[in-house]
């Protein structure tokens, strides 16, 4: 029996990126997983469903359930919540892993991109988190998980894109708040971010990045998976980073991780 078998995940923007590989690394242990995310068309302009990833993660040897949820509506995420437990009795995850990005200054930053960012970074995480708990605290090995950067209030990564800091800043802080008062319940609330950027769809928000100097997201997966297996009594409150993971499991070659392994890497934002 693997690690993640029979267990429940509740994944937000898990229709692609980060988010996808997440539930199929998940899934690969047989594990059940709730694909909340709010894209249920194809585009050509930014592939993956709800529907797709569903298949992927029954194709990768676990047991799906396509939510369509917008994490913005409080509505929408109690109802993919109860749905959730009623297909599969339970919770014992949530995945924080939607997010909404603008790299833009302040006096290029619409005000609906900014409220956007704030209502699907940091009050959709808080919301999602405020649903799955009531189950989380009945699980044996419950865990939060949020994919957010160590808190900072360095003005250098606030002055380039204020809003999205923000935003970001916002996740890691509610990280932070539920770990001190979930921990305690035997909730691991952890968050976790790549050393390096990841090469994902978001990749379009970011002019002038080149794919080539970026790892796949199957770091991240591998990462989420080895905080998901521990203890919740002895994982609690890290603001833990993909590449230190997996060192501290043993992984010393990180080549099959780079999109080019010819090629430097490029640092995630928020670390320095």
């Amino acid at each position: 029996m693997t690690a993640l078998s029979g267990k429940t995940l509740f994944i937000t923007g898990a229709s692609r990126g980060i988010g996808l590989a997440i539930a199929l690394r998940a899934a690969r242990d047989g594990a059940n997983v709730a694909i909340a995310a709010k894209s249920a068309v194809a585009n050509p302009k930014l592939p993956g469903t709800i529907y797709s990833a569903a298949d992927a993660v029954e194709s990768a040897g676990g047991r799906a359930l396509a939510i369509r949820c917008d994490i913005r509506d409080e509505d929408n995420v109690r109802d993919a919540v109860a749905e959730t437990v009623e297909a599969f009795g339970g919770i014992d995850i949530l995945v924080n892993n939607a997010s909404a990005i603008w790299l833009r200054g302040t006096l290029d930053t619409p005000m609906k991109r900014f409220d956007l960012m704030q209502q699907v970074n940091a009050r959709g995480s808080f919301l999602c988190a405020q649903a799955c708990l009531p189950h989380l605290l009945k699980a044996p090995n419950p865990h939060i998980l949020t994919l957010a950067p160590p808190p900072t209030l360095e003005p250098k990564w606030w002055a380039p894109h204020t809003g999205y800091t923000l935003a970001k800043m916002g996740m890691s802080f509610i990280t932070l708040g539920l770990a001190a008062e979930f921990g305690p319940r035997g909730v691991a609330v952890n968050a976790l971010w790549p050393r390096t950027v990841i090469a994902t769809d978001a990749l379009n928000m970011i002019p002038g990045i080149d794919p080539a100097r970026c790892r796949k997201p199957s770091i991240v997966a591998d990462a989420a998976h080895a905080i998901l297996i521990r203890p919740s009594r002895k994982l609690n409150g890290r603001f833990l980073i993909d590449e230190e993971v997996l060192r501290d499991n043993g992984v010393k070659d990180f080549s099959g991780y780079a999109m080019d392994p010819s090629q430097p890497l490029l640092p995630d934002l928020f670390l320095d």
